[in-house]
């Protein structure tokens, strides 16, 4: 044990999420630590076996305001706060006869569970932690001397370290203080995703303040606030990059479980970079077609064969005989259910992803049969508009995604500025053209005719 270390005596525990808890109470027990707990969390423990002092015989003062106060007093955040390195911070808890914390566990109310759920205004601000993030940074924030833990992940060591007797060393103590801050942070930016698209600025201020940037220009403060503040959970890693010597994950929004990052895989190996990466191009691709039955064959990021048609299997021939060549280890993807007939027609071809938004069960079986290898994801909704997002070198640019239904994409409002005007079957193709031309990247050349 280092002289860092710090053996912990006394911990604070108010989790919302009671898994894994039992391995804390099995080592609390054990080393006869004392705990002090709040409300569920402290029943949950003293059922486990442990004695378990309740905040409210700490502070002397009871829950109130329907839970909305319970930790917020003297008694718990000084001890939590005070840096028992300090001579004057030891005297002071002595003369208000305040115990030190050496740990605190702490775990927020599901906000973005409520979300998800659907819940009501109201129900969904009753479920932003106030107390919880309040511990949280406190403890991590004294760091020199409290141990703070958010992830149940951690619990095991946790459960190791109280049992044994030596503690965390200051370097441990800064990792999970770091974690605990990313933590809060991420909990903080989801809160204000959500105020953010449901509590926009009212027409009453309109006339007293204008959002301007640095440049003087006027902008909307719901598409380009003045903090671009986002978070995303990581769902998962993946086997590498767009290279293979580059990391690479995929994470996702915690508010929202549909989308293409959402897709269900139905058959196949374990999605790519790159397969994410073309999958989610002709995902959008094959949506710019809608009504009409769509399929798009991508290759690199790029459409190398799209077509519309009375079936999916009549529109995935059309498809891929745009370019055979290039269709080979590409993606597939239709916006229609995928029929019998189109995976027979697909069973041929080397393919590593197909998307859709349902497949007929023999088309399904056939798929996962016949072609083991071929990644089969299930997205059972189309796109959404959102910001489209690019890293550069020490920033982000931010712009609205390029819907097809901008301004202009309209035919109707088409006019003609020179030449002889296009037949019916002429403009036909150019409006699939127009359309399909926003998914071609870089210089786009796009042959189209039906």
């Amino acid at each position: 044990m280092t002289n860092t270390n710090r053996p912990i005596r006394r911990a604070l525990v108010s989790v919302f999420h009671k898994e894994g808890i039992e391995v804390l109470a099995d080592a609390f027990v054990k080393a006869g630590t004392e705990v002090v707990s709040t409300g569920s969390t402290a029943k949950k423990l003293a059922e486990l076996g442990v004695h378990v002092t309740e905040v409210s015989d700490v502070t002397g003062f009871p829950e109130c305001l329907d839970g909305r106060v319970k930790t917020l007093h003297p008694y718990i955040h000084a001890g939590i706060l005070a840096d028992m390195t300090n001579p004057e911070h030891a005297k002071q808890l002595e003369e208000f006869g305040i115990k030190p914390f050496d740990l605190v566990v702490v775990n927020l109310y599901p906000f973005a569970d409520t979300v998800r759920s659907g819940a009501n205004e109201a129900d969904t601000i009753e479920k932003i932690d106030i107390g919880g993030p309040s511990m949280v940074r406190g403890a991590a924030k004294n760091h020199a001397t409290v141990a703070i833990v958010t992830d149940p992940a951690d619990y095991a060591l946790v459960a190791a370290r109280v049992a044994d007797g030596t503690g965390f060393s200051l370097d441990e103590r800064k990792w999970l203080a770091a974690k605990a801050f990313a933590h809060t942070a991420a909990y903080d930016a989801t809160i204000n995703e959500w105020t953010a698209k449901h509590w926009p600025k009212p027409a009453s201020l309109d006339a007293v303040e204008v959002d301007k940037d640095n440049q003087g220009t006027e902008v909307d403060p719901a598409k380009f606030p003045a903090q671009f503040t986002r978070t995303w959970d990581r769902a998962h890693t993946l086997r590498y990059g767009e290279n293979s010597h580059q990391q690479a994950a995929l994470y996702v929004d915690p508010l929202n479980q549909t989308g293409f990052a959402h897709a269900e895989q139905l058959g196949g190996k374990p999605m790519s970079y790159n397969n994410y990466v073309d999958a989610d191009a002709a995902w959008r691709t094959v949506w710019d077609m809608a009504p009409s039955i769509a399929v798009a064959v991508v290759k690199h990021n790029n459409p190398c064969g799209l077509a519309i048609g009375a079936t999916a299997a009549e529109a995935h021939k059309k498809a891929h005989a745009c370019d055979p060549m290039s269709a080979y280890g590409g993606v597939i993807a239709c916006n229609s259910t995928v029929t019998l007939e189109m995976a027979e027609s697909v069973r041929p071809i080397f393919t590593e992803v197909i998307v859709a938004p349902d497949y007929e069960p023999a088309a399904l079986e056939l798929l996962q049969t016949k072609k083991k290898n071929l990644r089969i994801l299930k997205v059972a909704e189309p796109p959404k508009g959102h910001e489209a997002i690019r890293q550069i070198d020490g920033g982000l640019l931010v712009q609205d995604t390029d819907l097809i239904n901008a301004v202009g994409d309209d035919p109707d409002a088409w006019k003609l500025v020179a030449g002889e005007a296009a037949d019916d079957a002429t403009l036909k193709d150019l409006v699939f053209a127009w359309r399909a031309i926003r998914c071609v990247k870089s210089n786009a050349i796009l042959l189209a005719h039906d």
